[in-house]
């Protein structure tokens, strides 16, 4: 799967949890999730756990403290990915 194809699945997935889906338009790779889109902080775990079912992977506890922008979140799928 190439990095366009799982950013989209991922805004897909983060667009639930932003007020503001036009920001997801013109996300770049470093958006922070909770400073730049806005995400409550308490609904990572939601998206960690929406992520893990819509790319059908399982995300290790360490993988998830790193998700903080697009770009590590992308990191760690495709390596996810590549695992599956």
């Amino acid at each position: 799967m190439k990095d366009q194809e799982i950013i989209e699945k991922l805004k897909k997935v983060i667009s639930e949890y932003v007020d503001d889906v036009s920001v997801l338009e013109k996300v770049s790779m470093d958006a922070h999730l909770t400073k730049d889109l806005d995400v409550n902080s308490a609904s990572i775990i939601d998206i960690v756990l929406d992520v893990e079912e819509a790319f059908d992977i399982e995300i290790d506890d360490e993988s998830i403290g790193q998700m903080e922008t697009i770009g590590s979140c992308v990191e760690v799928l495709r390596k996810n990915l590549v695992l599956a």
